[in-house]
Order: C-alpha cells, then sequence, then structure tokens
C-alpha cells in the first residue's frame, strides 16, 4: 500500500509529461499542433481513467466515500461554475464597452478639453459591469 501511494503520483507525472516529448522535438506544423493536442487530452483522460480505476480497486478510497464526495462536489462545483461565468461575461461586456467608449472620449478630449470628465463616465460605466460580475459572483460563493 506505501509503495502505491509513492508510484501513483510517478505514473500521473510520467503520463502528462509524455506529450510534451513530440512538441519539443517536432517542427511547428499547424497539423502537428492539432495531433499534439489530441494526444495530450487522450494522455490526460487515460491517466485520469487508470488512476481512479487503481485507487478504488486497491481500496484507497472506497466507492461510498468516491459518491459522497462527487455529490458534494457537484453541489459546489455549480457554484463554481455560476460565479466564472458571472465573472467571465461580465469582463467580456466591460472589455466591449471600454473598447468602444475609450476611442470616443480620447476624440472628444481631442476636440474639446472641457468635454473629459463627461467622456470619462462612460469609459467608467464600462469598467463598471466587470466589477458587478464580481460582485455577484462573490455573493454566489458565500451563499
Amino acid at each position: 500500500m506505501n509503495i502505491l501511494l509513492f508510484i501513483l503520483p510517478l505514473l500521473g507525472i510520467a503520463l502528462t509529461l509524455i506529450p510534451v516529448v513530440p512538441i519539443l522535438t517536432s517542427t511547428k506544423g499547424e497539423v502537428a499542433v492539432k495531433h499534439r493536442f489530441i494526444l495530450h487530452l487522450c494522455m490526460f483522460f487515460g491517466m485520469l481513467i487508470i488512476l481512479s480505476v487503481i485507487m478504488l480497486a486497491t481500496g484507497m478510497v472506497s466507492a461510498a466515500e468516491a459518491a459522497e464526495t462527487a455529490k458534494n462536489a457537484s453541489d459546489n462545483g455549480l457554484k463554481y461554475i455560476g460565479a466564472a461565468l458571472s465573472v467571465g461575461i461580465s469582463a467580456i461586456g466591460g472589455g466591449i464597452a471600454v473598447g468602444g467608449a475609450t476611442p470616443a472620449a480620447i476624440g472628444a478630449y481631442s476636440e474639446n478639453p472641457k468635454t473629459f470628465g463627461k467622456a470619462m463616465i462612460f469609459v467608467v460605466f464600462g469598467e463598471g459591469i466587470a466589477l458587478y460580475g464580481l460582485i455577484i459572483s462573490f455573493l454566489i460563493l458565500i451563499f
């Protein structure tokens, strides 16, 4: 049992690093990149399946513990997905808003320096969208 605790992490590291060898040795062609990406995904999921089977077969994790952990993880996982989506989508929206408002504000300022304050309000509104998404994600994670 103790030797498995030493071998399993080494096996995981080896299976994760195997796809790096073709990446470092081959050319940077578009087809080669696609094949390396597919190989890396297959090795990752293969490693995940193999290590899960070994852990369940050796009794390191009982089936009841695995089921309970999966239930708790799925409940918490939805919270994390919701928080990530609220931050990500609001950041994309804020980036689009700032990307459109900032050139207009610079153009307005270059024509009339008195419009600086009015123009900056619209830029700040775009940044506020991302902050609102961050606040919502904190509320999702807390409750």
